[in-house]
């Protein structure tokens, strides 16, 4: 199983975006600053979260979540009201 997961920063609000086979893994590399993308910005939260069989589909809802629809779409499914 993979996930597509959608994080919210607590000290600056911001969203990040990515896909893991392990999500528990992943959030606590992510809270101890191990992932460069997300390194400083932390604490987070997990605010959504999508399942799917295989790798592939899990990637290609993650690249498809980073585009301008994407980003309109988890605007509606979180409520962040446009912040990044």
């Amino acid at each position: 199983m993979f996930s597509v997961y959608v994080l919210r920063s607590r000290s600056t609000s911001r969203l990040y975006t990515g896909s893991t086979s392990d999500l528990s893994r992943r959030l606590a590399e992510h809270d101890a600053g191990l992932s460069r993308s997300t390194k400083n910005r932390g604490p987070w939260e997990l605010v959504y979260r999508e399942d799917f069989p295989s790798r592939p589909q899990a990637v290609r809802r993650e690249r498809e979540l980073k585009t301008g629809k994407g980003r309109e779409e988890l605007d509606r499914l979180i409520g962040t009201g446009g912040d990044r």
